[in-house]
């Protein structure tokens, strides 16, 4: 019987992370997710623009030399490729610069990724990518051709606003929050925090939203599928960076949400163990192969990482 190939669009920037030195990495949150969701086996499709530019040119063509589809990336004659400054502090934490008015800020709606999306299997996004209206009411024309949306929160002041948060938090199937960002959509609402468990309850509650997932770092992740809560530690490693961390861990999520009989456990074992491969390693998307992957994920797949039912 032939298995059914997991597909997943991803939404927003795509870009030319700049660091000290001047050193180019591809990036862009939703494309991060992207990449490592390629690695996994997904079929990835990332909807996106850049511009009529050198920048552009260069980027593309790392983007299909990873053999990753660039048919959902838009060419802007009109706005630049997107670069961001990153810098790193002393506790190897990414801090950005996001350059404004650029290609992904201008997204148009497109038959064909409305009609890719109505077979998918997921649509992910962030909120950078809402921060221009043209983008904005695209993302949300592409929620309603998908079934299923994830909304991985990834807050970068000031380029948010709280009412647009809500509404998509409204047309979303699965959140994603790290600790802070928990704490601070409790402070939009004028909730006042007591317990995480009771945090994840009042947003299930208030937007309809049965799965919520929480990234903590050094502490794991927390899981909520309706009722059953599921936690997981976080895996030692020596950090080389923190740059994509987040990422990593929700392409490791969605590579198993999607395989059938997949038990919470797994799921958060996969999420966890992605995110903390890549954060052993430098840059967002560094070179890997699947294998590399799973040989680290096995050597450290013991009852000791495995999610646990509170």
């Amino acid at each position: 019987m032939e298995i059914k190939k997991i597909k997943i669009a991803c939404f927003g920037e795509v870009l030319w992370d700049i660091f000290p030195g001047g050193q180019r990495r591809a990036g862009g949150a939703p494309f991060n997710v992207a990449y490592h969701l390629f690695k996994m086996g997904v079929e990835v499709n990332m909807i996106s623009s850049v511009g009529q530019d050198a920048l552009a040119e260069e980027l593309l063509h790392k983007i299909k030399n990873w053999n990753i589809s660039t048919e959902g990336i838009q060419v802007d004659p009109l706005h630049p490729t997107s670069t961001v400054i990153a810098s790193l502090d002393e506790n190897n934490d990414a801090n950005y610069e996001i350059v404004e008015n650029v290609a992904w800020d201008f997204i148009k709606v497109r038959p064909e990724d409305q009609q890719m999306l109505s077979s998918a299997d997921a649509l992910v996004f962030g909120s950078l990518v809402t921060r221009n209206e043209k983008s904005r009411n695209t993302l949300f024309e592409l929620m309603e051709a998908s079934a299923y949306n994830v909304f991985d929160i990834n807050l970068r002041p000031p380029h948010y606003d709280v009412n647009v948060i809500k509404d998509l938090l409204h047309k979303t199937q699965l959140a994603k929050f790290n600790k802070a960002e928990l704490r601070m959509m409790l402070d939009f609402l004028g909730k006042s925090y007591s317990t995480e468990s009771d945090a994840v309850q009042y947003l299930q509650d208030t937007f309809d939203l049965r799965e919520i997932i929480i990234s903590k770092g050094s502490k794991g992740a927390l899981y909520a599928n309706g009722t059953d809560f599921y936690l997981c530690p976080a895996i030692a490693i020596e950090v080389k960076d923190t740059v994509g961390s987040g990422d990593s861990f929700l392409a490791g999520f969605l590579s198993k949400r999607f395989v059938k009989g997949a038990s919470a456990q797994q799921i958060m074992q996969q999420a966890v163990s992605l995110g903390a491969f890549i954060t052993a390693r430098e840059g967002a998307c560094p070179e890997y192969t699947l294998e590399d992957f799973l040989m680290f994920r096995d050597s450290h797949d013991t009852k000791n990482y495995s999610a646990t039912a509170l």
